[in-house]
């Protein structure tokens, strides 16, 4: 899970990269440049945590957290 932990930092990093722009208020250009890039890095990781998780239930035949998470997602 370090690659995951690194990932959300560098996720934060971007966030905070774009504070600071609005608070400089950067041109728009930019700005949507930095949430695109800031939304697409969490939805990577979110997507290998994921996929992580199922794996692991599904090597462990665990049907009631695979349940859970399918229950998670399809609430998005």
């Amino acid at each position: 899970m370090e690659d995951v932990i690194l990932r959300l930092k560098k996720v934060a990093g971007q966030v905070e990269a774009l504070v600071r722009m609005i608070e400089r208020e950067d041109g728009c250009d930019k700005i949507i440049i930095q949430f695109q890039a800031a939304k697409a890095a969490l939805e990577k990781t979110y997507s290998l945590v994921l996929d992580r998780s199922l794996k692991e239930c599904m090597s462990h035949n665990d049907t009631e957290n695979v349940g859970r998470i399918l229950k998670l997602i399809s609430k998005q």
